[in-house]
């Protein structure tokens, strides 16, 4: 995963609470292979109505949100199933940040892991956002400020510390654990001096 710092260009608001992962992607479209992407089917069942046809009005098909990288939306988002096939599909129709007052806990962590930012604000500055936005139509994002800009409005936003630091520097779980490698190793090395009853025997080497 490349490091994230940074997320600015096309805003999109999205005034609408508890969007759940089968809005985000519709679990029908969950068959699909990974490698076939996920982008043209994201909110399939909000943009088209029962005939396939598109609903007029939805944001994202506005020609000026097309390219959109940052979604601005109410609280609850992410919230249902665990898929993480959701994150997918917002990460394959470009978009690398969502704001939202509230997140599904578990959408929120596969964001991370797939390097798309979950920015935590107020209900009223979320609110102060989506009319920024809807106005301005772009926005930036600083992960290392934990700011964000629209127009003339800068406010801060909140994000996990841990989950800050795996996207400034592009780690996974492993990587994480491997940044602490020198306090595991030093506290192994302490934990076989006071217990060493506790350290299992070599194997015998074969002949």
């Amino acid at each position: 995963m490349e490091p994230v710092r940074r997320v600015e260009g096309v805003a999109a608001a999205l005034p609408l609470a508890n969007l759940d992962t089968d809005q985000i992607i519709p679990a029908r479209f969950l068959k699909r292979r990974r490698e076939e992407g996920y982008g043209d089917v994201l909110f399939h069942d909000l943009r088209h109505d029962g005939e396939g046809n598109a609903r007029p009005g939805f944001p994202l098909d506005d020609p000026a949100r097309a390219a959109a990288k940052i979604l601005v939306t109410r609280r609850g988002f992410g919230v249902g199933s665990s898929r993480e096939a959701a994150v997918y599909a917002l990460i394959d129709h470009g978009i690398h940040c969502v704001i939202a007052p509230t997140f599904g806990d578990i959408f929120a962590g596969n964001a991370v892991n797939n390097g798309l930012i979950a920015a935590v604000v107020t209900e009223t500055d979320a609110q102060a956002l989506l009319e920024a936005v809807a106005a301005g139509g772009r926005a930036s994002v600083d992960l290392e400020t934990l700011t964000i800009v629209a127009g003339n409005l800068s406010i801060d936003f909140a994000i996990d510390p841990v989950w800050r630091t795996k996207l400034l520097n592009g780690w996974d779980d492993l990587d994480l654990t491997l940044s602490h490698r020198a306090e595991i190793d030093a506290f192994a090395a302490a934990d076989r001096t006071r217990r060493p009853w506790a350290v299992p025997p070599s194997s015998p080497q074969r002949i």
